[in-house]
């Protein structure tokens, strides 16, 4: 359950970095910041849910 409360605050930072970095239309930075949420908070989203019904993701 740590590791995916870690995972989704990285997401979070990785999110306020995505916008961050379009105010500065930092497009390079803005595509990587990007991507890392989406796959930070999948595997946070995903950590957890398995943590919390471990019957339905086995």
């Amino acid at each position: 359950m740590v590791t995916g409360i870690m995972l989704f605050f990285v997401a979070v930072l990785s999110l306020i970095a995505v916008f961050r970095e379009a105010k500065k239309r930092n497009i390079f930075a803005v595509g990587f910041a990007g991507i890392s949420t989406l796959i930070f908070g999948w595997f946070s989203i995903m950590t957890i849910l398995n943590e919390l019904f471990p019957k339905l993701f086995s």
